[in-house]
């Protein structure tokens, strides 16, 4: 059981409610808070103006609202902002928003009555998840139109994910004896401006990128392993000279990992300790660099995930609506917290990298299944009938076209504010689509990285390197065997690339990176 409200959330936490079936509970001390802001609020916002409250919204704020339609307001507001498109968010991407926005109320400085918060926390226990659409929200104002139709579930309207099937939502609450949300004060407001979908989107995709470099790491190690690599350029007194952690913590990996292997090889033995007399070197002095530099290519990502993750952790636990109440000062500031650019500009930097990290991945497959590069496999490293059977050929061609989209989706949705609300909000964050389309850019990874592990299967097919790999690459070949046969006849491979991909998933989210 996991108290939200007590102490920060974690990546680490929302791992385990997200995708371990975690539990949580409201902190009494933080709901006691919760308590006292709405209380506050209620006495301190008659006879004054208080945005949201007994103003119109966004550019229309100059107008008064009677006291008898200040709840109708709330409604409105919901109703009218549920116009997402597109396809519903990922149930794991749902509950982290929902995750999210709970967090935040929790944090006392929202003025919301606190059937706010336990509704949120009972539809998250209950595994009851919100209808949310991939297109709507700015990211300043907040996610505004992904987080209506939060609200819009919570006051038990429109549809919800229950059970694996789309349900009305009154029909879920009925049969789960939910009491939907009643509008007290600012409920629909509080709800809806803040940054809730891309920070809860965010939160996902550092934990999946984590699981992503984990996996990363372990085939390259691997692939420099079959290439019978020189042990220096992963060796801690070549990468503790360059002062970035990253780059030593992926080097230390890429040691612990192949600490066994027969095939490394030891610079001394082969250049330094004989004599050399052939013109041409038969042994390579140098690797290429998608061999010899992944310490430095995947330090960079490593240093950045950790940055990225520091500031979700931030965003996550922070009161990041307008206006913010102050029951201890009894004050309301007006300000703009809902605004996404922290989150929008993680996210961008967080999918470059993985872009990164795909590229790279495919350079090292195009190593592979190039003969005249790798000097000790078949094309495409076939195992059938040269020239009648082609190998991992069709597999190359999804890998290069998936990176390529990656590269494309990379572009800075941070550098692409559109002026819009009448001009109220004239330039915004985009962080949603930010934290979206990094998601789809992990999912791409996943598929590059799936087939280069089937394109390493194969090559310790071919090699018969067996006795001689390391303890660690002898686990991961007999498990990618015992759920994909090597290739030899020509058959359709896409179910293939599925199988490893949830394979990687699993094995990323069961190794550590720390």
């Amino acid at each position: 059981m996991i108290k939200v409200g007590q102490q920060k959330l974690s990546a680490n936490d929302f791992e385990k409610i997200l995708y371990s079936g975690e539990k949580i509970e409201l902190d009494s001390g933080a709901l006691d808070r919760v308590e006292r802001s709405f209380t506050f609020l209620k006495s301190y916002s008659q006879n004054k103006i208080i945005y949201g409250i007994n103003t119109g919204l966004g550019p229309m704020a100059q107008y008064k609202i009677s006291d008898e339609d200040q709840r109708q307001l709330q409604y409105n507001l919901i109703r009218s902002h549920s116009s997402g498109a597109g396809q519903p968010i990922g149930e794991d991407l749902s509950r982290a928003t929902m995750l999210a926005r709970l967090n935040s109320l929790m944090q006392g400085a929202s003025g919301v009555h606190p059937s706010t918060v336990t509704i949120l926390r009972d539809l998250l226990n209950e595994k009851i998840s919100a209808c949310i659409f991939e297109r709507g929200g700015v990211g300043a104002s907040g996610d505004l139109v992904q987080l209506a139709h939060l609200a819009l579930n919570m006051i038990g309207e429109g549809e919800v994910l229950s059970e694996g099937t789309w349900r009305s939502a009154k029909e879920v609450y009925q049969s789960k004896n939910i009491k939907p949300l009643e509008i007290h004060l600012r409920e629909g407001l509080a709800l809806m401006n803040g940054t809730s979908a891309m920070t809860g989107v965010g939160m996902a995709n550092v934990i999946h990128a984590r699981y992503l470099l984990v996996c990363s790491i372990m085939l390259s190690a691997i692939t420099n392993e079959l290439m019978k690599s020189f042990d220096d350029h992963f060796s801690f007194e070549l990468n503790h000279v360059k002062l970035h952690k990253g780059q030593s913590k992926v080097a230390e990996v890429i040691r612990t990992l192949l600490a066994d292997s027969k095939l490394i090889r030891k610079r001394p033995e082969h250049l330094y300790h004989r004599k050399i007399e052939e013109a041409v070197f038969t042994d390579k002095v140098q690797e290429y660099y998608s061999l010899r530099c992944v310490p430095q290519i995947l330090g960079p990502i490593y240093d950045t995930l950790l940055e990225v993750q520091r500031v979700l952790e931030d965003e996550v636990n922070s009161a990041n609506d307008n206006p913010v109440i102050d029951h201890e000062k009894e004050m309301v500031y007006h300000g703009g917290n809902f605004h996404g650019d922290y989150v929008s500009l993680a996210m961008d930097k967080l999918k470059i990298s993985v872009t990164k990290l795909s590229m790279l991945s495919e350079r090292q497959l195009n190593y592979l299944l190039n003969d005249k590069l790798n000097q000790k496999l078949p094309p495409f490293i076939n195992l059938g009938k040269l020239g009648l059977n082609l190998g991992l050929q069709g597999m190359q061609f999804t890998a290069t076209s998936t990176v390529a989209e990656n590269q494309t989706l990379s572009y800075p949705m941070y550098l692409h504010s559109i002026s819009n609300n009448n001009d109220n909000q004239d330039i915004v964050s985009m962080g949603c689509n930010a934290a979206l389309m990094t998601r789809k850019v992990i999912d791409n990874s996943f598929v590059v990285l799936a087939v280069q592990t089937l394109a390493v299967a194969q090559a310790i097919d071919f090699l018969k390197y067996h006795t001689r790999m390391s303890s660690f690459t002898h686990k991961f070949f007999d498990e990618v065997r015992a759920l994909v046969p090597p290739i030899i006849e020509d058959k359709p491979r896409y179910h293939d690339i599925q199988v490893i991909r949830k394979y990687l998933i699993g094995l990323g989210a069961t190794t550590p990176l720390t």
